[in-house]
């Protein structure tokens, strides 16, 4: 440990030290603070002067805990702890009036500059629902990552896939949770074209010197959704007898991209490799539509009317 460390973070350090470890002894206390172990019980003597409730256990099993009746101890993260603890909070729901999320932005106002930058930086990601199958990925990769995004600074990425991994560089315009699922929306310099990547499949993150200006009209969420409806097996196109507005209250971004015809038509372009499922969903239009293109779609929702028209016709 740093000879500059001062009384008070040391005396706070054997707090934390009794707290993690109960049963911690002076001379291992002293060990990890690179200190005498007549130091250790020093600073446990000012822990006990402050009301703070430290026992002491003699014997070979002895050592000291933290005993009933303490207060809240000032709070004390490592970074990768403080952002850990802010993506858990993101993956849940979350409203402006969540206590959780009040809670959150209390505990960010009292931890030290350094961690609080790159922990507010990821509560403010967007963020939609969680998935039940998601996975949680490298916190101090993924506030690399929105570091570099909101100082617009292009990085190079490690991103595997199965047993492959391979470098990308890429202007990393945000960082998005859906989901529960974490991706970064950005431009690779690779394939010149936008890319939706899953931040749990990327390895390291190297800042590059080079900068860049995100589109001035990006909503990350809403081209991270758009995205991820398109890519699959059968594609779609439909044409819906109904404005833009009143198609967008019938279908949500996440199955697919809409576009104006004109003031009272919309199309919608899309692509699903379960067509059965996306026909139950185009029955929630409440407008007329014609299936333009995607042969598949077009088989699963005439079955789909066939078994409505039987439920509705009696014996």
């Amino acid at each position: 440990m740093a000879y500059d460390v001062s009384p008070t973070a040391r005396t706070l350090m054997v707090l934390e030290l009794i707290q993690n470890s109960p049963g911690i002894t002076a001379e291992q206390l002293g060990d990890k603070l690179g200190v005498s172990e007549r130091a250790a019980r020093r600073y446990v003597a000012i822990l006990r002067e402050a009301d703070i409730p430290i026992e002491s256990v003699r014997g070979p099993y002895g050592g000291y805990r933290v005993g009933r009746g303490l207060r809240l101890p000032p709070l004390m993260f490592s970074p990768t702890e403080a952002l850990g603890l802010v993506m858990a909070v993101l993956e849940g729901p979350r409203g402006a009036a969540d206590p959780v999320e009040d809670a959150l932005g209390k505990i960010v106002r009292v931890l030290p500059e350094a961690v609080a930058r790159s922990t507010d930086a990821i509560r403010r990601v967007p963020a939609r629902g969680p998935d039940p199958g998601a996975r949680t990925p490298d916190p101090e990769i993924t506030a690399a990552l929105v570091s570099h995004s909101a100082d617009s600074r292009r990085v190079t990425i490690h991103y595997r896939r199965h047993e492959d991994e391979w470098p990308m560089d890429v202007d990393p315009w945000a960082v998005v949770v859906r989901r529960g699922r974490w991706y970064l929306l950005c431009w690779s310099h690779g394939k010149d074209a936008r890319r939706v990547l899953r931040v749990d499949k990327i390895t390291k993150v190297e800042a590059q010197p080079a900068s860049f200006a995100p589109p001035a009209d990006l909503d990350p969420l809403a081209a991270v959704e758009e995205h991820l409806a398109m890519g699959w097996r059968y594609p779609i196109e439909v044409e819906i007898d109904a404005p833009l507005d009143d198609a967008a209250c019938w279908i949500p971004r996440s199955m697919g991209r809409l576009e104006p015809i004109d003031e009272n038509r919309t199309r919608l372009l899309a692509s699903t490799d379960e067509p059965d499922w996306y026909a139950g969903k185009l029955s929630e239009i409440r407008a007329p539509f014609r299936i333009i293109g995607g042969p598949e779609l077009q088989a699963a929702c005439q079955l789909v009317g066939q078994r409505l028209l039987a439920a509705s016709t009696p014996d």
